[in-house]
Order: C-alpha cells, then structure tokens, then sequence
C-alpha cells in the first residue's frame, strides 16, 4: 500500500516576534529583530546581556488562572500556539475524530523554570512545601499531554527530546504517524522557556552564547564575526493532516510535507561531527525519503545558529549533499530574527519553510556583514527576496549529535 500523503492545514505561534503567526511572519519578511537587553534574569550576573524574549503574552487568555498555575511557561506556550493552530485549520473534534488525532510537541528543556523556582522552595521552606504539580510541570512531554488533554486528541501522544532538534523530530515522527495510518490529524511541533538562571548560566559555561551586546546584530549566522546564539523562547505548532482527509472538509492547504531524515552523529556530545557528516545524512535520507532529486530544492531554512562550528559546517554538509546545486539555492537562516528557541525552532522554522513555499519568498539572513569565507552560500543576505521553488527544506541539529531534516513541496492553488 502506499504511504498517504500529509499537508500542513493550520499554524499557532508564540515568538519573540509576535505572539500569533500573522505578526511573526510579517516580522520575518521585513527583516525584523526580535533580540532585546535580557530582562527575566538580573543581566549584571551573566557575560550574556541580550535574548529574544516572548513579550506582553498572558496565557489567561486561552485558559483559566487555574489550569494556568498547573502549567510551566513552555507549557502555556505549547498550548497557546496549538489553540491557534487548531483554530486556523478549522478543526473541532467530536468522539470519532478525537480517536484519529494525535499529539506530538517535543522540548528540549522542559520546565526548567518550575525545577528553579521549586528548589528556591525546598531550600528556604522545606520538603512539606514542594507543590504537588512539581513534576507533572517539569517534564518535558507535558505540553504534548496537555494539549491533548485540553482538545480531547486520543490518538498517539507523544514527544520528542532531541535538544535543538526536538520539534523537527517531533513533526518528522507525527508525519509518520499520518503517513502509515495511524491516526489522520497530528497536532506536532516545539515549545521552549528556557531563558532562567540555571540555563542561561549553563549555556554561557559552554560559551554557546554571544557576549554581543548589540541587540541589533548579536544573531549573525554565517557572518565571519558570529560568536554565539541568542537563547530565544517561544514555541512553533502546525497541524498535520492526511491530503484526503484535510481534502473532504475543505481545508486550506499551507504545505504537503514528503520526506524525513533523522541521524546521529555518534561524535561529541556539543560538537557537530566534522564536516557535518551527519547532517548531511539527514538531509539525504529526507530527499529519498520524499523521492526529491537535489536540485529540485530551491530553499532551505537552516538551522544557522550563529555559532562557529554550526554554520561552518551545515554549510559544509550542504555542499556535500547538493553539490553544485548548493551554490544555486537559496539557505537563510530566521534565527538571526527569532534568537534560537532551542526545542522550539524546528516547529517555529518548518512553518516558516511551509510559509516561504506558499508565498514564493525566501526569508533573510539578517546583520550578515562580513562574509566568511569558507561559508561561500547564497544566505539570503539582509532582505526577503521574491522566488517561485516548488521544494524547501527545514534543517535542525541538536546537542547530543542529533540531525533532523524534513521537505515540503509546494501544492498547487
């Protein structure tokens, strides 16, 4: 039998750019930053001074005070950005449909904001004070049960934990879901708060964070003088449907997704393997995968951290996989707008990807001054550009050598 066919019908988003997708995506295709002084932590503490933060959001206003208090921030991210993405597709699930939908939202981090806030608590209050949501709130799978818990959804519910390639792990898994026949709507993506003392203090130990303390240009992928991310937050939630299903009721179509590739790099536990080995994998299984020739890509969204090594040697891993072609598509990189939201930026940029195809626009690679020479790509450079390509690919590479790659092909109107 043949595999069925998955399109994206709707899209929900809390972003450092915007706290609704309409607002996000217009942010992205003006160029706009949303890199900020970092304001939830004491900023004097840390060598990292910006962040992309998500602002003026209230979870209040999709559930009650309540269920919110029950609830880490990425949870109420996970939640927010899934009600909208519902809400766009149109979808309302009764007894039979409930059965046939599925959750699948990874984290990388989970609630760490709740772990530092309780351990404020048992410190300076004691065992007996510990709240008795404390772990339901921490682990990183609660905003998948949550979400299905708030639409009923009784399919699979799961979650992928792959650091910074978990929501592009967690779409990949849900299309499979969809594509064998286990269920028929898959709510998937990433959900990510990870800007919190003990995170922030980690991720500078390992000096992945810039010390730019320009807010301006602190996220520059592929630029010669890039030193570091920008921790972002956020989450990123698309709602996967089988073609004929998402066909019968009408539903507006953003993206077919086809293929998916995930590998391991079996390297470093931070360090990508060299040459980018294994992304170059990813990407090659999820061109077979959706049984795409290489040069039928026009557009790649790549995972361009903003890091020396990430975006030397992704751009290395693309050059192995394309070859020629490498040099004749276009790869940006919207985390020099969104900051890295971690778990997060693969459900973020795949409906950035899904976007790009449907509009026939390639986002920008924003504040890329000085080229780096052994990062020689057509990176989109500071402004959106008008393109028609019927095939993009979304990239994420995570701590822990894990490599993600997903395809989506343009639908006709």
């Amino acid at each position: 039998m043949a595999n069925r066919r998955v399109v994206i019908t709707g899209i929900g988003a809390v972003t450092p750019l915007g706290n609704d997708i309409e607002t996000t995506w217009e942010a992205v295709k003006s160029g706009k930053s949303g890199v900020g002084p970092l304001t939830r932590l004491d900023a004097d503490q840390y060598p990292a001074k910006v962040a992309a933060e998500v602002k003026d959001f209230s979870i209040e206003d999709y559930i009650e005070r309540k269920e919110a208090r029950k609830m880490d921030r990425f949870t109420h991210y996970a939640l927010a950005s899934s009600i909208m993405a519902m809400k766009d597709a149109g979808l309302e699930l009764d007894e039979k449909t409930a059965l046939r939908t599925g959750v699948w939202i990874g984290s990388g981090i989970g609630g760490m904001e709740t772990i530092e806030n309780q351990m404020d608590v048992l410190n300076d209050r004691g065992v007996r004070r510990i709240s008795p949501f404390f772990v339901p709130m921490i682990i990183p799978d609660m905003a998948s049960g949550q979400v299905s818990i708030h639409f009923g959804a009784k399919a699979i519910n799961s979650c992928s934990v792959t650091a910074c390639a978990s929501g592009t792990n967690s779409i990949g898994d849900a299309f499979k879901v969809i594509q064998r026949g286990d269920a028929d709507v898959m709510i998937s993506g990433g959900a990510e708060a990870p800007i919190t003392r003990l995170s922030v203090a980690g991720f500078t130990a390992n000096t992945a964070l810039t010390t730019n303390t320009d807010t301006a240009t602190a996220s520059r992928p592929f630029d010669k003088n890039r030193d570091g991310f920008v921790i972002a937050e956020g989450a990123g939630i698309v709602i996967l449907e089988e073609y004929e299903h998402a066909k019968a009721r009408g539903a507006k179509i953003y993206a077919e997704l086809i293929g998916y590739g995930s590998t391991g790099d079996a390297h470093h536990i931070t360090a990508p393997a060299p040459g980018g080995e294994g992304a170059a994998r990813a990407m090659a299984q999820a061109l077979e995968d959706g049984g795409v020739d290489k040069t039928e890509i026009g557009y790649i969204n790549a995972h361009g951290t903003s890091t020396q090594y990430n975006d030397l040697y992704e751009t290395m891993a693309v050059k192995t996989v394309f070859g020629e072609h490498a040099y004749k598509l276009g790869m940006s990189s919207t985390k020099s707008m969104t900051g890295h939201l971690l778990g997060a930026a693969g459900g973020i940029e795949a409906i950035f990807t899904a976007l790009a195809l449907k509009e026939g626009i390639m986002p920008p690679t924003m504040n890329y001054e000085t080229p780096d020479e052994e990062c020689d790509l057509d990176y989109v450079p500071n402004e959106a550009r008008k393109a028609e390509f019927a095939y993009a690919m979304s990239n994420s590479l995570g701590f822990g050598g894990h490599n993600a790659s997903l395809v989506f092909k343009k639908l006709a109107e």
